[in-house]
């Protein structure tokens, strides 16, 4: 007696014990599930790069003076927004936010909002205070944060009711006049906040009107943790709801991190309101028609439920939270466990057919014994499948590999477990009080279903090199276009877009809410400076940072920098590039002993320091040490090692360009000298780990595919004494993969860390399908030396539960399709479409592959202890 053997004997003889088992290990584990932290959190990716090491290096060794603070932008827009009405309301919006408790608590200390209207509220009042009459440029330069002839720093800066009653007593025109000064493009901003980076960039210099520009909301609070605390999410939604009653004069929108996480995760919450009744119809109705019995899909759903539970409960032990790839875990299992139980009650039912007389324990005992090997061994290979990916150098991705291997082999136990003990118990009970549960397998008799299943089974018989060869060739075109295929990600297709119009004639309970935040995201990338690390790149120079070219070369840098295709340029003209040069500017235009510092030492007269540099950091940090920390570091015994260059990158750049751009602007710094300059920050890390996606997915398919390998021909010699079969069982897999990548190709979706997981999907639904073919088939033709009859007797029962599986998967992730968002759109098409090639690859190719491997090889094999001749077609 085999193992298999052995396990279904006691499985069935002891099926109330199993079952109480099973139901506490149940309870144990979901325990968990309560420690979840179900707050949404859009997956962000990182790496072990050197690149990555140094954006560390700067986040450690520079203080910007954002730590722990988030920023909220209130972006108002129009056909003018530089009106008296327009500069008021955003005044008297920042007044409002303050007197809001909620908002309020929320707000850093000093100066927590920063807009063009404080600027010019500012500027108009200091004009009044220093000429009372603001006539003419000099005065008005003095007065908007500049040095006065006299070297007295400028005044303290004006409460917001001073800022409102003094714009309320101008004029436009007069207005106008400290705009046309503020906005000189000529002029070097003073204070820490340039102008232009308030203003959209398509503004045109000179003039005194534009199409929009922002106000910042600082708010201070530990931000350490993947997500803001609640405080400042709710405080982010006042300021939103604020915002939207103060400003009407024109379009207003606000955008914050806690408005993103809060709106991203309603937008899933009411996609999955949508989708589930959809999907839970499918499922039911496709187990309807596969059962045909009450029951049956009754104990199907709840082994299925089950399954969450332990998935769930494992997370909360493990402390694992919700993203939105995790997201796609439960679709998974859910499929693979209506997979695992098809298999366990077709093979009961068969077994009832076959032996009319048998009771449903010796059918259990029959059917379990006939299909635990096929689903351990499946288990196994798709759990390999799945851990594959702890590999990876993304987080989110590890995550999604263990959390999906736990699952599996907990489908494994639920319906290799306690399902056929339930099951049993429930059969016995009901045939007892007079029902009779013997029905027939899906797929057998004579059937639309059976006639469909035999497709593979009449190829196989008549073509088989001719279907092998097919599928070659369409594997060789996948793999060659997976070699071109895009892999930049783009942070906006995480975020919802509204709904389409046909969901608005949906249930009120079921109707989603209308969703701006897209728009609004792509409007701020292409409108403004971003200072959001995605949209900023960095340059790290380290070594000698005394010697007297080293600003020189950053000031050629700079240069270059404005040249770039990527760097973001200011309506001034320059980029917008915050480093020691610009600091050094800045802090000269008010510090007039400061200025002195500089000029002596800049010996060709360009404004750049090229001599003593070192006083000239002391001076810096003597004059604005907050300013200076961020762009200078030293050490506690005032020795300076590190400067930072931080460049504004153009929203919606590609990231291999930023990276190149960038990199060689780095070179650029490091040329004949002996400083060490180095591009990093959130875009060129997002390439290193977009362009070493493919080349993980080559080397984790590599391992995956021998240790499946070795497994399969393990087992495969140890049942049935060939060494083959496991090698030929993994090919329709190897097949499914290149298509989906060639798919990809043609329908343009990058193979990026959203679609990076197909990977792992496509290994562990393809193995699962092919092993119960080639299982199956090796069984029925050791019993009938009859190639042909095998696998039509394989195709029409195990065939039929791959059928009703691959429905009811691809389904179930196909109604992502009307999802909000768009990356769980593509993460449906590309899966669902995943599993139709590995179930066609599975009864198509694979039984060709299976003739052919019988005629050439299996002649030999000593299937089942006997030698057994092939038959021909």
């Amino acid at each position: 007696m085999g193992f298999a053997d052995r396990y279904a004997d006691a499985l069935t003889t002891y099926s109330k014990v199993i079952l109480a088992l099973l139901l506490v290990s149940t309870a144990a584990v979901g325990y968990g599930a309560a420690n979840i932290d179900a707050g949404l959190t859009i997956a962000s990716f990182g790496s072990d790069s050197t690149e990555a090491q140094k954006l560390d290096s700067l986040q450690s060794n520079f203080t910007t003076g954002d730590e722990n603070t988030s920023v909220t932008q209130v972006v108002v827009r129009g056909d003018d927004v530089l009106t008296k009405e327009s500069l008021l309301e955003t005044l008297r919006l920042q007044q409002r936010l303050r007197e809001n408790e909620t908002v309020n608590a929320t707000l850093r200390d000093g100066e927590s909002t920063a807009g063009l209207s404080n600027l010019v509220a500012t500027a108009a009042i200091r004009q009044e205070r220093s000429t009372g009459t603001g006539a003419n440029a000099s005065d008005r330069n003095a007065s908007a944060g500049g040095p006065s002839d006299s070297g007295a720093p400028p005044a303290g800066q004006p409460s917001l009711d001073d800022q409102i009653a003094q714009l309320e007593s101008m004029s436009q025109s007069e207005i106008d006049d400290v705009l046309l000064t503020v906005l000189d493009p000529d002029r070097t901003a003073a204070g820490p906040v340039d102008p232009f980076t308030l203003l959209a960039t398509d503004y045109e210099p000179g003039t005194t009107t534009a199409s929009a520009r922002v106000t910042f909301v600082f708010q201070q609070a530990d931000t350490s943790g993947d997500s803001l605390p609640e405080d400042m999410v709710a405080g982010q939604l006042a300021a939103q709801a604020i915002a939207d009653r103060t400003v009407e004069s024109t379009d207003v929108f606000t955008f914050g991190a806690g408005i993103v996480d809060e709106e991203s995760g309603q937008a899933t919450g009411e996609s999955f309101a949508v989708i589930t009744p959809f999907a839970f119809l499918l499922v039911v109705g496709v187990l309807f028609v596969a059962y045909r019995d009450l029951l049956d899909v009754a104990l199907g759903l709840l082994g299925t439920l089950l399954v969450l539970v332990w998935m769930g409960g494992f997370m909360g032990w493990a402390g694992i939270g919700v993203t939105q790839i995790l997201i796609a875990v439960p679709f998974l299992l859910i499929g693979l466990s209506i997979d695992y139980a098809l298999h366990v009650v077709m093979r009961y039912r068969e077994a009832r057919a076959e032996n009319p007389d048998s009771d449903p324990r010796e059918a259990m005992r029959a059917g379990l014994a006939g299909v635990t090997v096929a689903l351990a061994a499946t288990t196994f290979t798709t759990a390999v499948g799945f851990t594959s990916n702890l590999v990876s150098p993304i987080e989110t991705i590890r995550q999604f590999g263990l959390v999906s291997a736990f699952g599996i082999v907990s489908a494994f136990v639920v319906f290799a477990g306690l399902l056929p003990a339930l099951k049993l118990e429930l059969d016995g009970l009901l045939e007892q009080v007079g029902f009779d549960r013997r029905k027939r397998a899906f797929g057998t008799g004579a059937s639309a279903v059976n006639r469909l299943l035999g497709v593979g089974a009449t190829a196989a018989r008549k073509l088989p090199v001719a279907v092998v060869l097919v599928a070659l060739v369409a594997s060789a075109g996948g793999a060659y276009a997976a070699t071109d295929i895009d892999t930049s990600i783009n942070q906006v297709d995480f975020l919802p877009r509204d709904s389409p119009d046909w969901m608005d004639s949906l249930p009120e309970p079921l109707r989603p809410g209308d969703y701006d935040l897209r728009e609004n995201v792509v409007f701020l990338n292409d409108k403004f400076v971003q200072s959001r690390d995605r949209s900023q790149a960095q340059i790290l120079v380290e070594g000698p940072i005394t010697s007297s070219d080293t600003l020189d070369r950053l000031a050629t840098a700079r240069e270059e920098i404005n040249g770039s295709s990527t760097a973001i340029t200011l309506a001034s003209g320059r980029p917008s590039v915050d480093g020691p040069l610009s600091t050094i500017e800045r802090v000269s235009a008010r510090n007039e002993t400061f200025a002195r510092v500089v000029a002596e030492r800049d010996t060709d007269g360009d404004g750049v320091p090229d001599r003593d540099l070192g006083a000239v950091y002391d001076a810096l940090y003597a004059a604005a040490p907050d300013e200076a920390a961020a762009v200078v570091s030293r050490t506690d015994d005032g020795e300076y090692r590190a400067l930072r260059l931080a460049v504004a990158i153009r929203g919606g750049s590609d990231t291999g360009a930023v990276t190149s751009e960038m990199r060689a602007v780095a070179d650029g710094i490091e040329t004949d000298g002996d400083l060490t300059a180095t591009a990093t920050g959130q875009p060129i890390i997002n390439e290193i780990v977009q362009q070493g996606l493919l080349t993980t997915l080559v080397q984790t398919f590599l391992i995956t595919l021998g240790v499946i390998v070795a497994f399969l021909t393990g087992i495969f010699y140890r049942r049935y004494g060939t060494l083959s079969l496991g090698a030929v069982t993994m090919v329709p897999v190897v097949f499914a993969l290149s298509w989906i990548l060639g798919a990809m190709y043609l329908l343009e979706i990058p193979f990026n860390t959203e679609t990076a997981i197909i990977a792992s999907i496509a290994i562990g639904i393809g193995v699962d399908y092919a092993i119960h073919i080639s299982e199956r088939f090796v069984e029925e033709v050791s019993a009938s030396a009859d190639a042909a009859a095998a696998l039509e007797t394989t195709l029409a029962g195990t065939g039929g539960a791959l059928l009703a599986s691959a429905v009811t998967t691809a389904g179930g992730f196909g109604v992502l399709l009307f999802a909000l968002v768009p990356s769980l759109q593509r993460f449906g098409l590309v899966t669902g479409t995943t599993i139709v090639f590995a179930f066609v690859s599975s009864v198509v190719v694979l039984p060709s592959l299976l003739v052919l491997w019988w005629r050439y090889l299996g002649t030999d094999a000593a299937v089942g202890g006997t030698t057994v001749g092939a038959t021909g077609d």
